[in-house]
């Protein structure tokens, strides 16, 4: 059995095509198969469109959350809730095609991989999201300790040992193309372009991604607090040479007149500090929302519309 995890966030413009699109792709090589809608505290229609679809899709379920917990939040209720030998993740906005599970599920089946991730190889459209895409992946590439994780994302497809093996990870503030990687087993991938947004607005915001991004980085990464230490070094080794160069202008009598070289080296030392203090402070509250082990989320309603029932 097939299950398909697709989270939606005020997407009643796209409800009708993501259900009929997803379902005729389905289709098209499985007969036995589950579509996990989870509503993440949709304000619009969009709950009771896919309550309508259901109607007529009777493999279409629905997980309704309480309220708007997040993207990854909402991934993860849904692979919880999902029961199918083999899982796959979408976004909701059709960006990714789900025409392409079908060679997903065709690499699992026939080439023996647990894991089978969407690829970009490119992106329709110019604009400042599909740039800032590039330059997160572009960095995350270099400084984060997972192997062969450029330009993937939500789009994948896994065994159900490896659902398991990545749900057993609780952490509150989650990556979860990251985890996937982590969690190992004998992965793949599938190389395409993603399309443009067909309709309406992005929901999330360029805030919200680059908050995703820190997550990704922090959780990841030794980087940023690799770069304070180099900050610190830095400073210590430019402000050596200086003491080297006032100690022989004091001695040959050419000292410096002024407070300019102070005042710089104030700043230039306050800033260092100022930025090391931030990055300890994003790794404290991480410290602290995991402390608190609060639940990913809560749900609503979970609407079943299992044929056989």
């Amino acid at each position: 059995m097939l299950s398909i995890v697709i989270p939606v966030y005020n997407e009643e413009g796209l409800i009708n095509d993501l259900v009929q699109r997803t379902v005729s792709a389905l289709e098209a090589f499985i007969q036995d198969y589950e579509i996990i809608f989870v509503d993440d505290g949709s304000k619009d229609q969009s709950l009771n469109l896919l309550l309508n679809l259901q109607k007529k899709y009777p493999r279409i379920k629905v997980l309704s959350l309480s309220n708007n917990f997040g993207h990854q939040a909402a991934f993860t209720a849904g692979l919880e809730y999902s029961t199918g030998d083999i899982v796959g993740m979408m976004d909701g906005d059709l960006q990714d095609p789900p025409e392409l599970f079908g060679e997903m599920y065709r690499k699992i089946s026939e080439e023996n991989f647990d894991v089978i991730s969407g690829k970009r190889s490119g992106q329709k459209g110019k604009n400042r999201r599909v740039f800032f895409t590039f330059l997160f992946h572009l960095l995350f590439k270099n400084v984060s300790v997972l192997q062969n994780m450029e330009n993937t994302g939500n789009f994948s497809m896994m065994k159900r040992a490896a659902v398991d093996a990545l749900l057993r990870m609780k952490e509150t503030v989650r990556y979860l193309p990251g985890l996937r990687s982590f969690i190992g087993f004998r992965q793949g991938y599938v190389d395409y372009v993603r399309d443009e947004r067909s309709e309406g607005e992005p929901k999330m915001s360029l805030s919200k991604l680059f908050l995703l991004a820190a997550d990704a980085i922090f959780a990841f990464s030794r980087f940023p607090i690799r770069l304070c230490l180099y900050l610190g070094l830095t400073g210590t080794i430019v402000f050596m040479c200086a003491g080297f160069y006032v100690l022989i202008a004091k001695a040959f009598g050419f000292a410096i007149i002024g407070w300019s070289s102070t005042m710089l080296s104030i700043y230039f030392l306050g800033s260092i500090q100022l930025i090391s203090l931030g990055v300890v402070g994003e790794y404290v509250y991480r410290i602290y929302k995991e402390s608190q082990n609060r639940p990913l989320y809560f749900v609503q309603k979970f609407y079943d519309g299992n044929p056989e029932k």
